[in-house]
């Protein structure tokens, strides 16, 4: 059964607008996405800022064109850190940066409103947009959470860490969010390595039981090994970071607690 269409206020987002005539340059040389994607007909891309040695830093939603670009990003000292570290590779660029730490934006779930635009990770998303819709019933964050959660996407740094995270073990390929084709870019190298070799050694999962492990609690197979860690988590479903060789055992907690199921993505 379909699930009723409903918007949620998201909580702690951020934009920052970037400016001139060197914006879309700009970004294309750094971030994971190619800013040439944006269209009319796909007028939102999801993308990432990475290390130069290809560790996740921020990832966002970029919208615009001809020179002026907005990202919706997660918001307060995490927007004024990214605005921050944009600036630092400004270098010469004829580009202008400005950050709104705290502003509203809106998720809308099974609903079609023409002032939002269609979330790029995947069609079940919905739609995102910075005016609260009209004409649509509103849901709490929860369920939201809960049906992000069940598509296996993961909520920026909530779920990855900063510096430390790499984007194929999150599925952030197959959320559209890297690009193998556009060309350079910072931190590209461990990305396309990454990708070509088949090194990734991780894994995001889905995990269901009667209550969660807080974000980061070790998970452990039957035999006592550690095999992966939890990540965000809403009522009894949750997402788990899982080793490769081990993402078709039972998980556990702790050898003493009751069996967590977990379901790789499709």
């Amino acid at each position: 059964m379909t699930q009723p269409g409903f918007f949620t206020k998201l909580q702690n987002r951020g934009r920052i607008k970037i400016a001139g005539p060197d914006s879309g340059t700009f970004l294309q040389g750094l971030i994971t996405a190619d800013i040439n994607a944006l269209t009319d007909d796909r007028p939102l891309l999801y993308s990432c800022l990475l290390t130069s040695n290809g560790k996740f830093l921020h990832d966002f939603f970029v919208s615009g064109k001809d020179g002026q670009f907005t990202l919706d990003c997660e918001g307060n000292e995490r927007a004024e850190n990214l605005a921050k570290t944009l600036s630092i590779y400004k270098l010469r660029a004829q580009v202008e940066i400005s950050c709104e730490p705290e502003v509203p934006v809106f998720a809308l779930i099974n609903h079609n409103v023409s002032s939002a635009h269609p979330d790029p990770r995947n069609p079940k998303m919905g739609g995102r947009a910075f005016n609260k819709p009209e004409g649509c019933s509103e849901g709490s964050f929860e369920d939201w959470d809960r049906h992000r959660i069940s598509l296996f996407i993961p909520d920026g740094s909530r779920d990855m860490t900063p510096e430390t995270s790499t984007l194929l073990e999150f599925g952030i390929d197959s959320l559209n969010g890297v690009s193998f084709d556009k060309g350079c870019y910072l931190g590209q190298e461990l990305t396309a390595r990454m990708h070509y070799r088949g090194l990734v050694k991780k894994h995001v999962c889905l995990i269901q039981g009667e209550s969660m492990p807080p974000p980061g609690a070790p998970l452990f197979s039957a035999s006592h090994k550690n095999i992966g860690e939890m990540l965000s988590s809403c009522t009894n479903i949750g997402l788990c970071l899982i080793k490769k060789e081990y993402m078709e055992t039972d998980v556990f907690t702790d050898p003493e607690s009751a069996l967590l199921k977990i379901r790789r993505r499709c």
